[in-house]
């Protein structure tokens, strides 16, 4: 499953839509649903609709699911209020979360700040982010893979992991879908 972010309206040129249909030319059954008004998204709203769309994957084979930017915060919004359905998901790549400072200066966002991360999450997760992303200029290791104990892939110029920076077709990201072990690197240079 892959969750976008805030004001994504899923164009195909993004890492997300080349992802999904990779991953379906491969076989996989992949879910990348359109969550409710990606401009002005209600965290309430989001939260049902990740509930719902994860337990349409119980019993699916391995379920995987990446969470980008807003979705990011959502999957921690989740696992703070203990949400159950988040048991059906085997493991979690949260992609460039933004930090709390600069959700709160977005009003459209405010609500998706990062719960406190006093809980544990319930299941295998990772964290990949830039070095330089303007959505979380505290750092993503710092803020979110160190207090949650899990592992982090710092990518060096990768901003917020998106089309701005250059994340159009992104091949590690495929392989850590197919292969946990899978080292997250950045995409590959484009040809001038």
């Amino acid at each position: 499953m892959i969750l976008h972010g805030w004001q994504n309206h899923r164009p195909r040129a993004h890492w997300q839509h080349w992802l999904a249909d990779r991953l379906t030319a491969l076989g996989h059954r992949v879910v990348y649903p359109a969550l409710p008004d990606p401009d002005d998204p209600g965290l309430a709203v989001w939260l049902g609709e990740l509930a719902r769309h994860l337990e349409e994957l119980d019993g699916t084979g391995e379920r995987v699911v990446l969470a980008h930017s807003a979705s990011a915060l959502l999957w921690l919004h989740a696992a703070a209020r203990g949400m159950k359905q988040l048991r059906y998901a085997d493991r979690v790549l949260l992609v460039a979360p933004p930090s709390g400072s600069v959700a709160a200066r977005h009003p459209e966002i405010a609500e998706f700040a990062p719960p406190a991360l006093d809980f544990t999450l319930p299941g295998p997760a990772r964290l990949v982010a830039g070095d330089d992303d303007p959505y979380c200029p505290e750092g993503a290791g710092r803020l979110f893979a160190g207090p949650l104990g899990i592992p982090a892939d710092i990518l060096p110029g990768a901003a917020h992991l998106d089309l701005d920076a250059g994340y159009g077709p992104w091949p590690a990201v495929l392989d850590w879908c197919v292969n946990s072990t899978t080292p997250l690197t950045p995409r590959p240079p484009t040809a001038a």
